[in-house]
């Protein structure tokens, strides 16, 4: 009997723990995720004022959404959002957007998005499998700066904030009418089938974060210090 609960409980840590085989695409995902990060909290010309940043309950970030292709005036992208827990930041989840028409800058192919979620509220919705942007949870375009004190009454009350960057400029940017959900394909690569999403992001279960996300977790973690830097 102790040998069978002895193999049971491996066998139980082998399904925790040993799931990273993640795809190329969710590497890349992690891996430009951090880069978009550490590119915009590292310049005081083009950033998230701090204390949004310091409010925010998640942070989504998806890279290098595209124009499509075959479907004139769609964008799609996917990407990864992290959720604070306690002093640090929780294990990614992996999320997917599609939008009939996200607004790329003028001339840009492709930008990145940055998504904040405000509150708790905002962030049980998108846990919910899916959210419709403006419809389901509150959107505004997020304020570009270092301080906060110039966002408007609807920014400050938002369930999410969304930027844009794309050829350098950040900008705040409408996705009203884009549906954002879960990838639970790759959740599943990721941390193994049955692991739920708030369970990712609560931290249960002792889930190991993939090591290809400890980029993107530290430029998340990062303290920013802009001496000088104009509001």
């Amino acid at each position: 009997m102790k040998t069978i609960c002895l193999f049971t409980a491996i066998a139980c840590l082998v399904a925790t723990f040993a799931y990273s085989a993640l795809s190329k695409d969710e590497v890349k995902r992690l891996r430009e995720g951090g880069e978009v990060l550490t590119d915009l909290r590292q310049s005081p010309d083009k950033s998230i004022p701090e204390e949004l940043w310091k409010r925010a309950e998640c942070v989504v970030v998806i890279p290098s959404v595209k124009k499509g292709a075959l479907i004139v005036g769609a964008e799609y992208g996917s990407g990864v959002m992290s959720c604070r827990s306690s002093k640090t930041w929780s294990n990614p989840v992996f999320m997917q957007l599609a939008k009939g028409s996200v607004g790329l800058q003028i001339g840009a192919q492709q930008t990145d998005l940055v998504l904040l979620v405000m509150n708790r509220r905002g962030l049980d919705k998108l846990l919910e499998d899916k959210v419709s942007l403006g419809a389901d949870a509150s959107l505004a375009a997020g304020p570009v700066g270092r301080s906060a004190s110039a966002a408007t009454d609807a920014q400050l009350h938002a369930e999410i904030l969304s930027y844009s960057h794309s050829s350098g400029l950040l900008a705040g940017v409408d996705l009203s009418g884009g549906v954002l959900r879960l990838d639970k394909d790759a959740d599943t690569r990721a941390y193994g089938p049955g692991v739920m999403p708030r369970e990712v992001v609560d931290g249960g279960r002792g889930l190991l974060s993939p090591s290809a996300a400890r980029p993107f977790l530290q430029a998340l973690a990062a303290e920013v210090d802009h001496p000088g830097a104009n509001n």
